[in-house]
């Protein structure tokens, strides 16, 4: 099971990845360059958010 914490952690990676992924398209319309940058920008935020949101 996941903990409360943990599920809102991942929900707002996944929501600041989305929004990396979808400036990058609209800066240069190339969609794997939009896809690895949400990625990254998704997995790089748990680590923030896990010390901005305090259990």
């Amino acid at each position: 099971m996941l903990t409360t914490h943990g599920a809102v952690v991942i929900l707002f990676s996944v929501i600041i990845g989305g929004i990396f992924g979808l400036l990058t398209y609209a800066a240069t319309p190339v969609l794997p360059a939009a896809v690895l940058a949400g990625l990254t920008a998704a997995g790089a935020s748990i680590f923030g958010l896990r010390q901005v949101i305090g259990r």
